[in-house]
């Protein structure tokens, strides 16, 4: 069966523009047809939409960002090229804005159209062949914000619906960028303080000579500049909820009024003599180490203990890649509640990138490549392509028939780092065909030999530890037998999943 000839529309008021771009492209294997106005071109997406559109931006009737935003409202994913007579700024901004493909100048260049069109194809073609994956999330389900099915993510809903019914301190740790504040708000939320304030305090964003005053409040002429009365932030949540973001820079002398506080619930604003009783829950997050902070004096201990009580740890995304595809889909849903874009889905071969990635940046990270794709894409669906080139070129993509279940996770396949064998340093013999036939294949070494070989170069090299190199070839080697999969790997090692982890961050592989 023949396949079918690309379709594409040439809508323009002017009958000779019509029959010159006509005719250019009809030079290709293309079925070209035309239309005179906006509301022709209206009429027939509505009746047999075509692969691309070449359509004039000044025509009269319907204009052409007019037209452009009725067809695509019919079809979010129509390819749409606007030509134009004046190349000025804002017609450009307008015409991407709206969601065009591109746009071209008047006169027409032959082979530009011709290139134009072969690019607007492809995309077309992409986008039809691009298998997407939607979970089906509801973002009601999802009223906090923090989103995830792994076990490390069921750990923290756990642990935040068991101090929801207290009043208990709750120490939130993680990296930057995990979502530390988004499970200070789930505890509040939940809580039987939840029709009181919630105020949160970046700690290490307000210089250290304003911080007390931020926490406490101040008396008029106090210090330099105070030239009122301030209320402090401890005092106007009263009978609420403090999150305290990274506390581990505070400083000591603040940390100390933080400890009175925790321990006798009240407050003395800064020159000010009176003790004012407060009674405010109090939750903090950091992502230093408190353990080596307290270690190095920098940080009180007492204090540390009244705000450990219960502590949750916000996993890097690292290391729960397989909730990325809730993730990336909550994320869509929530942009497009906002109307910010009309990006529904993510294609299979662009999240199997983003499964790729070590997100240094964390869920923030993933955040902000979400929503840059998502204005960069044609229709409805992010595509390979539209990925940032940091991001789509840091690892070539991998072929997934089905997305992952939740655990295991597909990762990419780690490169080997250990020569291979024999030693490429080894010159091969040259035989000929002849000898080659009567020359009997060699034995294959025992074990023991392979083993003797491998101590004696790693003791001759001498570049480190004889069982960390080791430990690091046959962590290597194994990762790339089983395509990157941990929960294989670390049962061929004989060690758990979180071991193998630890040695992997360790050694500094890249999955």
């Amino acid at each position: 069966m023949a396949a079918t000839k690309p379709t594409i529309l040439v809508v323009d008021d002017d009958s000779e523009i019509r029959y010159s771009l006509s005719r250019v492209l009809s030079s290709r294997d293309y079925n070209v047809t035309a239309a005179a106005s906006g509301e022709e071109a209206v009429a027939a997406v509505k009746s047999a939409a075509p692969d691309v559109i070449f359509l004039d931006i000044r025509m009269g009737g319907m204009g052409g960002i007019e037209t452009l935003q009725h067809i695509r409202s019919i079809n979010p994913r129509q390819l749409v090229i606007l030509m134009t007579a004046f190349g000025t700024a804002q017609t450009a901004i307008e015409a991407m804005k709206y969601g065009a493909f591109d746009y071209i100048m008047k006169p027409f260049d032959p082979q530009k159209v011709l290139t134009l069109a072969e690019t607007a194809l492809k995309t077309h073609a992409d986008l039809r062949a691009a298998g997407s994956y939607k979970p089906t999330i509801n973002t009601e389900d999802y009223k906090e914000g923090i989103v995830g099915s792994s076990a490390a993510m069921q750990e923290v809903f756990k642990t935040i619906g068991q101090v929801t019914a207290s009043d208990v301190t709750v120490m939130i740790t993680g990296e930057s960028g995990t979502g530390k504040e988004l499970v200070a708000r789930g505890i509040y939320k939940h809580s039987h303080r939840a029709a009181r304030p919630f105020i949160a305090v970046n700690c290490a964003a307000i210089p250290e000579n304003l911080i007390e005053s931020e926490l406490f409040g101040h008396e008029k002429g106090s210090f330099t500049g105070a030239t009122s009365q301030r209320i402090g932030k401890f005092e106007l949540c009263d009978g609420g909820t403090i999150f305290l973001d990274e506390i581990g820079d505070m400083a000591l002398a603040v940390q100390t009024k933080i400890l009175r506080v925790l321990q006798e619930g009240e407050i003395q604003r800064v020159g000010g003599t009176e003790t004012i009783k407060v009674d405010v829950r109090v939750l903090a997050a950091t992502n230093k180490d408190l353990e080596e902070i307290v270690k190095a004096r920098t940080f009180r201990e007492d204090l540390y203990y009244r705000l450990n009580v219960v502590r949750i740890r916000m996993p890097p995304l690292r290391e729960r890649l397989e909730d990325i595809p809730q993730v990336v889909d909550y994320m869509l849903q929530t942009l497009e509640k906002q109307r910010k874009t009309r990006v529904k889905k993510v294609s299979i071969e662009a999240l199997a990138v983003l499964l790729r990635q070590r997100w240094p940046g964390n869920v923030r990270e993933l955040e902000n490549v979400i929503y840059r794709s998502a204005v960069i894409a044609q229709g409805d669906t992010i595509l390979l392509k539209d990925l940032p080139p940091e991001i789509r070129d840091a690892a070539a993509p991998v072929a997934i028939s089905s997305l992952p279940a939740p655990s295991p996770v597909p990762m990419p396949a780690v490169p080997a780092a250990a020569p291979e064998w024999p030693p490429a340093s080894t010159p091969a013999p040259v035989v000929s065909p002849a000898a080659a036939r009567e020359t009997p294949a060699p034995s294959p070494l025992s074990l023991n030999d392979a083993l003797d070989f491998v101590y004696s170069r790693l003791k001759e090299e001498d570049k480190e530890p004889v069982l960390e190199r080791l430990e690091r070839e046959m962590i290597t080697r194994v990762l790339k037998d089983e395509n990157g999969n941990l929960v294989r790997a670390s049962e061929r090692l004989g060690i758990t999943r979180t071991t193998l982890r630890k040695r992997i961050d360790a050694f500094g592989l890249r999955l």
